[in-house]
């Protein structure tokens, strides 16, 4: 039987991203979680990535939402999911968390157009700022600001990897950015796909630069004031949004 630690150890290193290399700095624990949650990420993002026909993409996907099901129900069949399995408990990973993680796949599977910035917003906060928030509970955040700078950072990260990659996701027939912005700036999708560096284009992407930007910034500032605060001070937020218990340094 697979072992599933060297399953997602391979999987991870594979994909050739120097966050597997960050990972190795962390406690062997937490170590083993980000790697299994960055394993299960990767073989979703494999699906949308991988495989040419829509139809068997989305039923692949079906069968990890399966998964994910049979993992809470502590009967996990794949080695991701299995190496997984502590994880969860452990640093109160939600379900819904990896389910929504499925959506933002699944949007890239259905959808190729953005009508506006609030669709773009909500694919990228499913394939990028929900993998924030979770990474911020396996490395154990103890302020809620934290978990809401992980998402938004997660925000800016992906409008950054959609300006550098607008040539490449267009000749794939995918235009992320916002369909109403293209309008504003009169550029079309035969610009896009003709790779001409018009006048027009030139400042929509300095416009979709600096909504990236103003994103990190704003994503900084609350943690900024959450860490000025002395300890005494710090709100207990409990509950769901608390330190997990057995979350430990």
């Amino acid at each position: 039987m697979t072992d599933p630690q060297q399953y997602c150890q391979e999987k991870a290193a594979a994909s050739g991203s120097s966050f597997y290399y960050a990972f190795r700095f962390l406690p062997a624990e937490r170590r083993r979680a980000i790697t299994a949650f960055y394993a299960f990420c990767r073989e979703a993002d494999d699906v949308v990535d991988e495989c040419h026909e829509p139809a068997i993409a989305l039923a692949k996907l079906a069968w990890w939402r399966e998964e994910i099901g049979r993992l809470y129900a502590g009967t996990p069949q794949h080695p991701v999911t299995r190496a997984l399995a502590d994880a969860i408990g452990l640093y109160d990973i939600p379900r819904e968390s990896l389910e929504e993680i499925l959506d933002g796949m699944e949007m890239d599977l259905t959808q190729t157009r953005y009508a506006d910035f609030s669709q773009l917003h909500l694919y990228c906060h499913r394939v990028a700022g929900v993998v924030g928030e979770v990474a911020a509970r396996i490395f154990c955040y103890s302020q809620h600001a934290t978990l809401d700078y992980a998402a938004r950072l997660g925000l800016a990260f992906q409008l950054t990897n959609i300006l550098r990659d607008v040539g490449e996701d267009a000749r794939r027939g995918r235009i992320y950015l916002p369909q109403d912005e293209l309008a504003r700036f009169g550029v079309s999708a035969a610009d896009i796909l003709a790779s001409r560096a018009t006048e027009a284009f030139r400042q929509l992407m300095a416009f979709q630069y600096q909504r990236a930007v103003d994103t990190y910034d704003r994503g900084h500032g609350p943690v900024a004031a959450t860490g000025s605060q002395s300890a005494a001070a710090r709100p207990d937020h409990g509950g769901d949004l608390s330190r997990p218990a057995r979350c430990h340094p």
